[in-house]
Order: structure tokens, then C-alpha cells, then sequence
């Protein structure tokens, strides 16, 4: 039986030319009538895949052979999107709006490369084929016209409104939250056509927001029935025979304890630490074996791959598995046994790994501790606790010692340690945001963090050497045209980093935050490093951890919320209980598996970050609501063409505009990310103190926009413009880069805020650019994909392989007006209209008019459809 590999292999060679399915079948010999059948099947289901491609002549070849790429879109509000290609050595390739087709962001595409710049500059292309589509219902607010309907999607990437037909309303009335279900994608300047699936709620009722947000992402909430009956049949409780007659190492005399968050129900990691005679430390790491109870290709397992990894928003966590299991029999809860996966290691005086173990237990923990509880024993000696705890005070004491050894030696190899403020919003019962409360990264979370990591990395080491399928944690090293704009913009500050290009050492940019540490320059030059990294993410191939300069690394400790922890977990049993090694037939079947289980979780794991992100988002918004008027110390965080964003000490960011800085004409300086005036050589730049007042909060796209305290009003002057190029001379105009406006995707939220990860439940630590979920799998930050559209140099939109920015998209030229979905109502654009090149519609500012000739889409869209 042929298999896909081997056709596409074949397909691949240099001497390959373009065959029909005749010259096929003659090349491989297939003679029986049922193998040319599955052949037929194999070559129909890769074409429809788009993995190999149909001629006109009815000849297949792979895309790559016909100058295409396959790979995701990558969409931008203002129209525009990045192609993220399959192959990792292929730059990213602009899509010029007019060039979409009808794809959508998210889409799985091929696309043609048309031109390129000069000296391997900018790749840019069309779309030839959408082989996948990502978006199948959209979020918004519905907009009723009596006859007709539309959706304003929350999604900003999707900049067209969606159609909604009379009789596909479903009792939707006007400013309603609701879920559609696209019909027809657009094709050219008509808009997509839907219908609603289901009504959430008026978008101003409490609750609507998150639930808009968990629809929008499409995350799963209620277990389907079967999974759930599954999860029922787990038993409470372990029994003595079950632990005899698998062999497991009992561990249940040892103290052993878990340290977690004070809201931490789902308790997956315990630790113990002992000093050995012979003066080292023994460091024992417990996970809770979730493969035991969640077996293979169960409809328990079906939905954990699908989910990925648990989701923590601000105000409800959306779990990978149901909570019978994740808060029962696989929670490690203090003085009940429970089944583990152990990885004990051996450190001498120089923290090297001499011995280590990894094997299945049993253990009972003594204590079920907070990071809190801890923290005032090791820090405060609160005499209550130390009284309380007085048996496990000596091993509390030990666990610090050896962590701060191990992060020594970890930053002494160069592991790159970001930290940068987190906070966490508190909402009340009906889920309005009430206050936000910053965390602190103190010993007891520095703790679980190293021990984490290093069972992490002694797991990921010893199976990589076994040679067996495997899922590694991995973090490229930047792409060098990033780095070395960096290294040129931290010049500007008087620091020089040792290295060039992609021959830099990740102790190179430790270095660098070391020296800069409690310096004015510490935010932005952190800032800027984050964003010239890459996204972490999972692969069946350990190529290395940047970040933590690891040369192998895995996701090992947190099964209970993170799919690839759980497959490895079965890796690891299956192989202790087969003596070291796998069966031919499963080698073959997990290696053909695992890159599909990492491309999945590392997808779903940034629709989590996504998610979590946007809730966030949404409730400092609406904390800051009650705010308007209020004063607040900030610090700039990303200065860009069109205004400043500022960070308030609550990690609340917000905007102040360039039209709002009254006191002079301000240039852009793109080079050292910096506002400079005209008149006063006024200098804004990152990392520089400002008092600044709530000025407006928009709930719609939950934005803050403030305004500078004693900001004094610029003389009068004749100039009549603004430059458009570098930010210029502006006064609100709108032209080119130097768009006042709200051109805030590409500034803050891809380049301002790229680097905020995910937020897991209990607020452990993070993993130098990780898009999401961290290290130890409690909390991140995300490393840059690259940065925005109003980002600096090469911190540019896309996958970070190109180093683009978001396109200026020119000065505000006479076109054809269009209404909010691209749809021709006649007259001509006006220089505020924030035009679009190609004409791809007025973007998403004003969309007040409801219906007539001037104002809003429909009655165009009508006619549109009556030609």
C-alpha cells in the first residue's frame, strides 16, 4: 500500500515532473483493483488537503514544485494579511487586501508568490486556493434594518460586515450579541452573507462579554454526554491491589508537598527535597499520572486533544478534562494517596544532574500549601505559620536553597529571565470588574518554578537519548534581522551586546537585563527583546529552547491542563513497562502522530492565550470605566507613528493620542522609538515617567484613552498637513503613518501587548518567548510573533520570520466611498476616513447611518444582490 509520505516524497524529487494518475499507478505497479482504489482515495484526499495540486491537464504535483506556499493567514484589521508558511525557512509573504480572495484570517491557504524586494526585501503575493477555512461563525452585534440585518464582527481582523437576510434573523433585534453562522463567504466588494445560530444576550447585560469572547473563540464549554460518562466511571479512591499489581514505587512515607495558588482546585504537581549524605541535594518531582484514568483514543482523550489545554479567563476556567477528573482522583489532595509519574534527581555542589530517576509511584501528601503561606514562612517568619508547620519548616528552608542555586546556575548558562509586572482582575458576582491586583513573583513561586524546570529538562534529555516519539517544548533563536535592529536600538541607550546575528548567545541578553536592572531604560529595552523573539511552541523534534538556553525541553508537569504533558505521560508508562523501549509497530504510529498532536496543541494554545488575552483586556476596560477624569502615574510603554501607550501602575495601558499632545509638532523617530517636538525638542520615548488623566473608555473595542496632565496648548503656526511619513507635523488629519486615529491593532495589541502570555490558574512562572501557557504551565508571557503595525523597524507584523511592518497604507486619496463592509454607496472618501489601498472599504470607525443612500451598507448591498 502506498503511503502519503511516499507520494509525496516522490513527488518532491528534483527529477519529478507533473504525472497523471495513470503514470502514477504505472510508476508505483499497482495491479490490485482494491490498492488502485485506496490510491485513487489517498491522491483525492491530499489534493483536497491542498498537499498536492491538480493541472489543467489533469497532472499532480506538490505545491511547492509550482512556485506556491501552503500555510495560515494571518490577517490585519485594516485589510491587509501575512501568509505564516508551512516551511519554517520560508520568509512570510504580504497579501495585499485585493489579493484575499475570500480568505479569512485563520484560513489554511496557498498562495503565489508575485513579486519580491530587492536584497531578499519583503516576498508579496495573492491567494491562488483556500484549502481550509478557520472562521465558520462569527461574534458581533447585531444591527436590524427591518428587511435586512447586520453582524459587526468583534473580530477586527474581520473587517467586513456580515449579511443577515430577513428570514435568518432567529429573533435577533438591534445591539444584541449573537453567534452567525457564514452562509457565503465575500467575494470582491460583497460582504458575507449569515444567519444566527444563537442570541447571547444585549451586549451591555452582565455576562455577555465573556460569553461573547468564549464564542467568538469557539472554546468548548460542557462535556458531550459520552465524555463525560466516561469520566464518571473513574473511581474516588485508589486501592492497595491497584498499586501491588502495577509495580509502582510507594512513596507515601516521604514529605512530600503541593505549593500552589490560594484558588488552585486542580492540584497536578507535588515536590519533596531531602540533603543526601554525601552533601547533595535530592529533588523529587510527583505529577499526577492523568494517563492512567484518560486512556488512548477514549472519548475522554478524543476531547482533550481537541481542547488542547484548559482556558483561564478572568472570571471562569474552561478545563481540558471534566472536573470529576481534574479535581478528583488525578488532584493531588493532601493526605489521600494518588497515582504519580516521579522524577527524582540527584544535584551536586555545582548543580549538575549526577543521578536521576523517573519511574511510577504512589504518593500522599502531607500539606496542601499556598504560595502565600510559604512566602511568610521563608520571608516574614510569621511566628503563626512557623508554629503551624513547625515539621516542614527545615525542608521549606531547603527547597530554597536549592532553588536559588539552580537559578543561579540557570542564568550563569544564559537562560533569558523576563519579569515583568502581572496582575490579576478581581470581578464581582455578576462579573463587573472591581479591582485589579498586581502579583508578585516571590520565593515560593521561584521555588515550583525551578523544579519545575528541571524535571522538565531531565525528562525531555533522557527520552530524547532513548531515540523514542516524543513532544519537546522548543524556541527558535531569533530571527537575525530582529535581533540585530535590536542590538542597534539598545546602542542607542549606550549598551553593546556581544554576539551578531543569530550567533548570539542567549547569556548575551541576560547580560543585558542584568545591567539594565532598576535603570529608566529597563522597560523598554525589555520590552523591545521580547518582541524581537519567537513564539514557543511544541514539535516532535528537539531543536533547543532559545529562551531558556535548554538544549532539550519538554512539558512534563502539568497533564492535567496541557495535552502534549498528557501524551508523554503515556510515552513515558508505556515505555517503563515494556523495559526501556517501544514496539516496532507503536514506534512507527506515535512517530507518524506526534507532529500533528504538536501543531494541534500549539494552535489551541494560542486560541487560549487569545482568549485570555481579550478577556483581560476587556475587564481593565471596564475597570477603568468609573475612572474618566482621574489622574494616574504611568510609564510609556511603545511610542509609535500615531500616539503613545502608557502602562499605569495596575498594568492598566491606554492610549494618548498624537493629536492630544497639544504643547508642539511631534516628529516619529522610528530608529530610537521616540516622539520628538519640533519647536521644544520634547522627547517621549519608552520607559520615561508621565502623569497622565482617563480621558475616554471605549467598551466597543475596549480601549483607554488618556491625555497628559499640564499639557499646554502649541502655538499657532501655518502649516496646513500632516507629513504622513513619520508621524509628522499631525493634527488628527489621518494620513499615511502618521494616521492619528485609532490605529491601535497594529500598535499595541500585535506590538504593545504581543508580549503579555497567557494567564494560567495559579500564576507560576513564565518561559522566555512562550506565546501562552508557560513552563511550568501557569503562567507566560508570549514571546513576540513580532511585533505590530506601529512597532519600530523590524519588529514587524507576521510570524516574525520576515521582520515586516504593517504597510502604510498612503494618504487619503478621492476613491469610491464605501460603507463598513466594502460595499459601494457612492461619493468619495474624506481625509478622516481612514482610506484603505485598493479600496477595501472604510474600515470599522463609523457605521452610525442606519440604512438610505449615504450612510450604511445595506441599501448598496440590496442592489448589489438584485443585479
Amino acid at each position: 500500500m502506498i503511503t502519503e509520505q511516499q507520494l509525496l516524497d516522490f513527488m518532491r524529487e528534483t527529477a519529478y515532473k507533473p504525472m497523471t494518475y495513470q503514470e502514477l499507478e504505472q510508476h508505483f505497479d499497482i495491479k490490485d483493483a482494491e490498492e488502485f482504489r485506496e490510491f485513487l482515495k489517498l491522491l483525492n484526499a491530499l489534493e483536497e488537503d491542498g498537499k498536492i495540486l491538480l493541472t489543467r491537464t489533469n497532472r499532480y504535483g506538490v505545491p511547492e514544485r509550482m512556485d506556491l506556499q501552503r500555510g495560515r493567514l494571518q490577517a490585519h484589521a485594516k485589510g491587509f494579511a501575512f501568509l505564516i508558511p508551512e516551511d519554517r525557512e520560508h520568509p512570510d509573504v504580504y497579501i495585499h487586501a485585493n489579493d484575499l480572495k475570500s480568505a479569512m484570517n485563520g484560513d489554511t491557504v496557498l498562495v503565489r508568490v508575485t513579486s519580491k524586494g530587492p536584497a531578499g526585501g519583503r516576498l508579496e503575493g495573492e491567494v491562488v486556493r483556500i484549502v481550509k477555512r478557520a472562521v465558520l461563525q462569527v461574534v458581533g452585534v447585531f444591527q436590524s434594518h427591518e428587511a435586512y440585518g447586520f453582524v459587526l464582527p468583534d473580530d477586527k481582523r474581520i473587517n467586513r460586515d456580515i449579511f443577515i437576510p430577513k428570514d435568518s434573523f432567529n429573533g435577533a433585534v438591534n445591539g444584541q450579541k449573537v453567534v452567525v453562522r457564514i452562509v457565503s463567504y465575500p467575494e470582491g466588494r460583497a460582504a458575507a452573507e449569515g444567519e444566527v445560530l444563537e442570541v447571547l444576550g444585549h451586549k451591555d447585560d452582565p455576562g455577555v462579554d465573556i460569553l461573547s469572547v468564549i464564542r467568538k473563540h469557539q472554546l468548548p464549554e460542557a462535556f458531550p454526554d459520552e465524555v463525560t460518562a466516561e469520566a464518571d466511571q473513574a473511581p474516588d479512591a485508589i486501592t492497595e491491589e491497584e498499586i501491588v499489581r502495577q509495580g509502582r514505587r510507594d512513596l507515601r512515607d516521604k514529605i512530600i508537598v503541593t505549593i500552589d495558588g490560594e484558588d488552585a482546585k486542580d492540584l497536578d504537581d507535588a515536590v519533596n527535597v531531602e540533603r543526601l549524605p554525601n552533601g547533595n541535594y535530592r529533588l523529587g518531582v510527583h505529577i499526577a499520572d492523568v494517563g492512567y484514568y484518560v486512556r488512548e483514543n477514549s472519548k475522554l482523550d478524543q476531547e482533550a486533544y481537541n481542547r488542547g489545554c484548559s482556558v483561564y479567563l478572568v472570571d471562569r476556567v474552561i478545563p481540558m478534562l471534566p472536573h470529576r477528573l481534574s479535581n478528583g482522583i488525578c488532584s493531588l489532595n493532601p493526605q489521600v494517596d494518588r497515582l504519580t509519574l516521579s522524577c527524582e534527581m540527584e544535584f551536586n555542589e555545582h548543580m549538575k544532574v549526577v543521578k536521576h530517576d523517573i519511574f511510577t509511584s504512589v504518593i500522599k501528601t502531607k500539606e496542601r500549601m499556598t504560595y502565600t503561606n510559604v512566602r511568610k514562612i521563608l520571608e516574614e517568619e510569621d511566628a503563626e505559620l512557623l508554629e503551624r508547620y513547625k515539621d516542614l519548616v527545615e525542608v521549606f528552608r531547603t527547597m530554597k536553597e536549592l532553588a536559588l542555586k539552580l537559578r543561579a546556575n540557570r542564568m550563569r548558562r544564559g537562560a533569558v529571565d523576563f519579569d515583568f509586572d502581572e496582575a490579576k482582575v478581581i470581578v464581582d458576582n455578576e462579573g463587573k470588574a472591581v479591582d485589579i491586583v498586581k502579583r508578585d513573583r516571590t520565593i515560593a513561586e521561584q521555588i515550583i518554578e525551578e523544579f519545575m524546570l528541571a524535571a522538565n529538562e531531565t525528562v525531555a534529555e533522557h527520552f530524547h537519548w532513548l531515540k523514542v516519539p516524543f513532544l519537546y517544548r522548543i524556541h527558535e533563536d531569533p530571527d537575525p534581522e530582529k535581533l540585530q535592529n535590536f542590538m542597534a536600538f539598545a546602542a542607542n541607550f549606550g549598551h553593546q551586546i556581544k554576539g551578531r546575528g543569530n550567533s548570539i548567545h542567549p547569556r548575551a541578553l541576560q547580560t543585558l537585563l542584568e545591567d539594565i536592572e532598576g535603570t529608566k531604560e529597563q522597560t523598554v529595552l525589555s520590552t523591545m527583546m521580547l518582541r524581537s523573539m519567537k513564539q514557543a511552541k511544541y514539535d516532535a523534534e528537539s531543536t533547543g529552547h532559545f529562551g531558556l538556553a535548554a538544549e532539550y525541553y519538554s512539558h512534563f508537569t502539568s497533564p492535567i491542563r496541557r495535552y502534549p504533558d498528557l501524551v508523554i505521560h503515556r510515552v513515558i508508562r508505556e515505555v517503563l513497562e515494556n523495559g526501556g523501549a517501544l514496539t516496532d509497530e507503536r514506534q512507527e504510529y506515535l512517530t507518524a502522530r506526534m507532529p500533528d498532536i504538536a501543531q494541534q496543541s500549539s494552535e489551541r494554545e494560542r486560541v487560549a492565550v487569545d482568549a485570555e488575552r481579550d478577556t483581560e483586556q476587556m475587564k481593565k476596560a471596564e475597570y477603568m470605566l468609573d475612572k474618566v477624569g482621574e489622574e494616574f502615574e504611568g510609564i510609556i510603554s511603545s511610542v509609535t507613528s500615531f500616539g503613545i501607550f502608557i502602562e499605569l501602575d495596575n498594568t492598566v495601558e491606554g492610549l494618548t493620542r498624537l493629536s492630544a499632545l497639544t504643547d508642539d509638532y511631534y516628529h516619529f523617530d522610528e530608529q530610537h522609538m521616540a516622539l520628538i517636538g519640533e519647536r521644544t525638542s520634547k522627547v517621549f520615548r519608552i520607559g520615561d515617567e508621565v502623569k497622565v488623566r482617563v480621558a475616554r473608555v471605549n467598551m466597543e473595542d475596549y480601549t483607554i484613552d488618556f491625555e497628559l496632565v499640564d499639557m499646554k496648548q502649541r502655538q499657532r503656526r501655518e502649516r496646513t498637513g500632516g507629513s504622513g511619513q513619520g508621524g509628522g507635523f499631525a493634527r488628527g488629519e489621518g494620513r499615511g503613518k502618521g494616521r492619528e486615529g485609532r490605529d491601535r491593532k497594529g500598535g499595541k495589541d500585535k506590538a504593545g501587548r504581543e508580549r503579555k502570555g497567557g494567564r494560567e490558574a495559579a500564576g507560576k512562572p513564565k518561559e522566555a518567548g512562550s506565546g501562552g501557557i508557560s513552563t511550568t504551565g501557569r503562567t507566560g508571557r508570549g514571546g513576540g510573533n513580532g511585533a505590530g503595525a506601529g512597532s519600530a523597524g523590524s519588529f514587524g507584523f507576521g510570524s516574525g520570520k520576515g521582520g515586516y511592518n504593517s504597510p502604510a497604507t498612503g494618504a487619503s486619496k478621492r476613491r469610491k466611498k464605501t460603507s463598513a463592509s466594502g460595499i459601494f454607496i457612492g461619493g468619495a472618501a474624506t481625509p478622516g476616513n481612514d482610506a484603505k489601498p485598493g479600496g477595501e472599504g472604510a474600515g470599522r470607525r463609523k457605521r452610525k447611518n442606519k440604512g438610505g443612500g449615504g450612510g450604511n451598507s445595506t441599501a448598496g448591498f440590496v442592489r448589489k444582490k438584485k443585479k
